[in-house]
């Protein structure tokens, strides 16, 4: 085998061999070797004659020619470089091969003269294995990205602490009752608005179990700030018929005492208890007065929100939101200084005119002439305590707000003439009623439902239709979350609604039924309404 023919690698052909052979061959090729000669030759090799005998002058220019070849084979010095601090071991043998399928030179043997001077013989060549590309260094698997730090929620003066900023519901859960209720009978009040009385049902049974006529046009069944008291809120009828605030003792379920009032269409409390605030929404005004005796204590105007009648507050209590139902807008009220901060109209999707089937026929319900830009209800404020859900009566369902900036951020579509919001008992959800007509005063069968809203992921998970149609309008959740309560506005009904499977029981009631409440609920204070709990 010739010698270029030998594989270039240090670990299979050492170095002192290398120089070995080069001498030898020089040395042959200067003496004639026959050998030699044939290793240099081109294949095929061709025989050469022998050999003349070396002169004296020739011997001696082959001893200076290997002399000079062994000058030339001397490792130069190196330079001392530092000592690295872990070598990665020497790679095995097998990934110094040639890549397979990598292109092969042939190998060229160059002709040398019979006799000449030897060349400068070349250090082995060492092959160098390129080193891999440039990359950037590995990074870990990215993790999942951590819950912003919740900060804390410093409230107003007198208001009691937020426990969990990120679940402002978090101290009403099942197991959260109050003492202030603790010896409160379980009872629903179903307050009616045409036949002007309070039936009330046990809803262990499902039974009506005591009716008391009143002779007011009732709205609202709404638990006081403390806990220990129920007020019915009746609205002014006509110039001749006022309104007013009726008191159920929860003890004994009956109604003891009537307080007259121009108009009380809803009330709320203020997050430090100091006041009671009754929403005069025929006048567009919020009235405030002591808690306990009802004694007038100031007022705050918004002539310009038409229909004032629903609201949150702020998880700090700095603020509040009301809904201004016949004017499509909200209107944000200062709570501390009480002074009015600005309105927001909301965005209308909704087209000119809507198409619903009730249980016998199709009706298509124009919008009223006010309302082009929406019909905001109820409001209540997400468990982050940052973002307010507004039921649109006309836009068929739930407009997003983002408080501090007080803009409109999403909505979610739910069913015809959304109404009604309540949290569930964990926080995790929404219950949302669609009346199912657009008319204020609307007929009975129609294409009622319930919405179920989950407030992480801000979109509808179920819908329970109301068998053979309804108008499922306002109520709330019992105290152990199982059971939604909800009046049948124009159905003359009040439904008990299984949160767990959505199955919905029907039980006939006086006419035109309202903001029905249960009760107990838990929660340390009541901000208003039928059972805003904190």
């Amino acid at each position: 085998m010739a010698i270029t023919a030998l594989p270039r690698f240090p670990r299979l052909l050492p170095r002192s061999a290398t120089i070995g052979l080069s001498i030898g061959l020089a040395a042959g090729l200067a003496l004639g070797s026959p050998w030699a000669l044939a290793q240099s030759a081109p294949a095929p090799v061709i025989a050469t004659p022998a050999p003349q005998p070396a002169t004296a002058a020739q011997k001696a220019e082959v001893i200076s020619a290997i002399k000079s070849a062994q000058d030339q084979l001397q490792p130069a010095p190196k330079p001392a470089a530092p000592a690295p601090a872990a070598p990665d071991p020497a790679p095995p043998a097998a990934v110094l091969a040639p890549a397979v399928g990598a292109p092969v030179e042939a190998a060229v043997t160059p002709v040398a003269p019979a006799i000449a001077p030897l060349p400068a013989v070349p250090a082995p060549i060492i092959p160098v294995i390129p080193a891999p590309e440039a990359t950037a260094p590995a990074m870990p698997a990215p993790e999942a990205p951590a819950s912003p730090k919740v900060q804390p929620i410093t409230t107003v003066p007198g208001m009691p602490p937020v426990v969990n900023p990120a679940n402002i519901y978090s101290e009403t859960k099942p197991t959260d009752l109050s003492p202030a209720v603790a010896n409160a009978l379980p009872r629903v009040y179903v307050p009616h608005l045409h036949s002007h009385d309070l039936w009330v049902i046990d809803p262990a049974t499902d039974k009506v179990i005591d009716k008391f006529p009143l002779g007011r046009d009732l709205q609202h069944v709404v638990p006081s700030y403390d806990l220990k008291t129920l007020w019915i809120t009746a609205s002014q009828h006509s110039r001749y018929k006022l309104g007013g605030m009726i008191a159920i003792d929860p003890t004994t379920g009956h109604p003891v005492k009537t307080t007259e009032m121009p108009d009380v269409y809803n009330l709320y409390f203020t997050p430090d208890g100091t006041s009671a605030i009754i929403v005069v929404e025929n006048s567009n005004r919020l009235d405030f007065r002591d808690p306990h005796t009802l004694k007038f204590q100031k007022s705050i105007r918004v002539p310009a929100c038409k229909g004032i009648n629903h609201a949150d507050f702020s998880a700090d209590g700095t603020y509040a939101i009301f809904t201004c139902e016949f004017s499509g807008q909200l209107v944000k009220i200062d709570m501390v200084n009480d002074k009015v901060l600005g309105f927001l109209t909301l965005n209308h999707p909704a087209p000119e005119g809507f198409v619903h089937l009730t249980a016998n026929k199709v009706i298509r319900t124009p919008l009223c002439a006010l309302n082009s830009k929406g019909m905001p209800q109820d409001i209540r404020l997400a468990p982050d305590g940052k973002t307010f859900y507004v039921a649109d009566m006309m836009s068929d369902g739930v407009t997003l707000i983002d408080g501090e900036s007080f803009k409109q951020v999403g909505f979610i579509p739910t069913g015809v003439a959304t109404h009604g919001l309540y949290p569930s008992r964990d926080g995790t959800e929404l219950y949302v009623t669609n009346r199912g007509s657009h008319l204020v005063d609307g007929p009975p069968h129609g294409d009622g439902s319930i919405s179920v809203i989950n407030f992480a992921l801000r979109k509808l998970v179920a819908t329970w239709p109301i068998p053979g149609g309804g108008s499922p309008d306002m109520g709330n959740v019992s105290a152990d979350g199982k059971h939604l309560w909800i009046s049948g506005r124009f159905d003359d009904v009040v439904y008990d609604i299984d949160t767990t499977t959505g199955h919905i029981t029907s039980i006939p009631v006086g006419k035109m039924p309202h903001g029905l409440t249960i009760w107990p609920q838990p929660g340390r204070y009541s901000l208003g309404h039928t059972g805003i709990m904190r």
